[in-house]
């Protein structure tokens, strides 16, 4: 079931535009250094800063995969076309 009038919206095209302009390495590495910094800031007794800084390893990392999706399948790309 597809839906032939899925173009996507100008704002949209325009992210897209400009951040798949960013290598989805970049996601990659934000994501583990969320996650390297949480860790030194835990082990340093600031636990609440920690686990703020540490959440924005999900975050980062599931844009990176949507970067590198856009990337290979297109915004727009439909079943069967």
């Amino acid at each position: 079931m597809y839906n032939d009038k899925s173009k996507e919206g100008s704002a949209t095209v325009a992210v897209e535009k400009r951040t798949s302009k960013i290598p989805s390495m970049v996601y990659l590495v934000a994501g583990l250094s969320a996650l390297t910094v949480s860790m030194c800031l835990m082990h340093g007794r600031r636990k609440h800063t920690a686990l703020m800084v540490g959440q924005w390893a999900a975050p980062l990392l599931i844009m990176g995969l949507y970067n590198k999706v856009v990337k290979t399948e297109g915004h727009d790309n439909t079943y069967g076309r």
